[in-house]
């Protein structure tokens, strides 16, 4: 069971919409890394912008379990839902080499009982995960009624105020305001709504590397029933 006495609820933006963060989530966090460190880690999907390797399905499962109770409590989510994807995640593309769909915020998907789960594995500085809201139609958050809304304002937008330059967003923008950020910290996990605006906080202090065990190493776990 997860230490409740470790987690912290918080209700975030206009939205109001919950967060958990639970510090000391896993029992074992360096093993976590050294099973990343073991894998080969490749490109997976246009939009995460580095390498991702499979989360081992028993992992994944045993993590849902643990997380369950919360689910059930703050989301409303009982049963939790199903792990659809699991990865370990490693940041490796330069801010320059960024594609412009890489350089705003953005959703996982737009059903309700969509979950993130996201768990920092780096030792050093790892920045955070930061929460957004678009300026013009003050969404925080994007189910299936707002899309068409959300993708025209951003369409005009772009046109308005061009691509934002190559870099990992950070703070204010002329599309979007920031929520707020949730500070990384080895092995704290993230808990939060798939559909909300949200965007790697990735400040030039972080080390970009190759590496599992010197890089941005997370494990990120998405629920959803299909």
């Amino acid at each position: 069971m997860t230490d409740i006495t470790k987690t912290t609820i918080y209700q975030q933006g206009n939205e109001r919409r919950p967060l958990i963060a639970i510090d000391d989530f896993w029992p074992d966090p360096d093993a976590l890394r050294e099973d990343a460190a073991s894998l080969r880690m490749a490109p997976i999907g246009p939009h995460y912008p580095g390498v991702r390797a499979l989360v081992p399905p028993r992992l994944a499962a045993t993590m849902r379990r643990r997380i369950a109770p919360l689910l059930a409590g703050h989301f409303g989510l009982d049963p939790a839902p199903a792990v659809s994807e699991a990865y370990y995640s490693l940041v490796t593309t330069a801010p320059a080499d960024l594609a412009p769909i890489q350089r705003l915020p953005h959703f996982d998907g737009v059903e309700p009982g969509r979950i993130a789960v996201l768990l920092f594995l780096g030792h050093d500085e790892q920045g955070g995960t930061a929460f957004y809201r678009q300026r013009s139609t003050g969404y925080e958050s994007v189910d299936a009624s707002r899309l068409d809304r959300f993708k025209a304002e951003l369409e005009r937008g772009v046109g308005t105020h061009g691509m934002p330059e190559a870099a990992y967003i950070a703070g204010d923008t002329a599309l979007y305001d920031c929520v707020a950020v949730r500070p990384a910290r080895f092995n704290r996990a993230l808990i939060y709504a798939g559909n909300t605006l949200h965007c790697a906080y990735l400040p030039p202090e972080v080390v970009l590397s190759a590496d599992p065990l010197a890089g941005r190493l997370t494990l990120n776990l998405f629920l959803f029933d299909d």
